[in-house]
């Protein structure tokens, strides 16, 4: 079986907890293929789709949508990923939802795979915040086009809501645009060999350690939701 792992830094895994390599420690005799790209954007996703489509996949999982929330919290951000991806529009809701309904059916149309959405991940751990509300709010797009598509959702931001809301636990960082939380976790990590875990730790979050990339309970709430689509088909 061959899985396909579509998404963004946080599928990467350079600069976050690495979930795509837990499913392949769980899931011996599987092929499982990291197409994640740093910054990626649901528009760019689409321009890049037949390097998914040509490598004729058993399950297409997409997880996306943590830069396009992003952009709409802030013109700077906005500005910078529309300069580079080339973008022709402006990154917004509506925009999202139409790219994401365009990714499912062009896999669905060209490819014999079990497509798997996937709701994205919070941005920071303040359950009150503008941020977190908004990937909630891209959450609910992406179920709304699993369903107009028949494809499988994956509650991701809705389990890490429930996780913080039973933590009862405030962070001591917070989600800001342009913050140094994540180029100072990348210099721990990469200089001085610190774990995700324990510069999320050290930060007072539960699941991510810079309020955007993941330590592995985030990463491993995704690995999860992926192997149970995978043993089920």
């Amino acid at each position: 079986m061959k899985v396909i792992c579509v998404g963004d830094s946080i599928t990467r895994g350079q600069v976050s907890a690495n979930y795509v390599k837990m499913l392949e420690s769980r899931l011996p005799g599987t092929t499982v293929i990291n197409a994640g790209v740093n910054y990626d954007v649901s528009a760019h996703v689409l321009d890049r789709l037949s390097e998914v489509v040509d490598q004729d996949p058993d399950v297409v999982t997409v997880l996306i949508g943590t830069n396009d929330a992003t952009a709409t919290l802030g013109e700077s951000t906005a500005r910078k990923l529309r300069d580079r991806w080339k973008l022709s529009e402006d990154i917004s809701p509506d925009g999202y939802a139409a790219n994401l309904s365009a990714i499912a059916t062009r896999l669905k149309d060209e490819t014999r795979a079990r497509i798997a959405l996937i709701s994205p991940p919070v941005l920071g751990e303040d359950l009150d915040s503008e941020a977190l509300r908004r990937t909630s709010e891209f959450g609910e797009i992406v179920r709304k086009v699993a369903a107009e598509q028949f494809v499988q959702y994956l509650p991701l931001n809705e389990q890490m809501v429930a996780h913080l809301e039973k933590a009862e636990r405030k962070p001591r960082v917070h989600y800001r645009a342009d913050s140094l939380l994540a180029p100072t976790a990348a210099m721990q990590h990469f200089f001085l060999g610190r774990g995700f875990d324990s510069i999320a730790k050290s930060r007072g979050l539960l699941l991510t350690t810079d309020t955007v990339h993941l330590n592995s309970c985030g990463a491993g709430m995704i690995a999860d939701l992926i192997e149970g689509v995978v043993r089920s088909s």
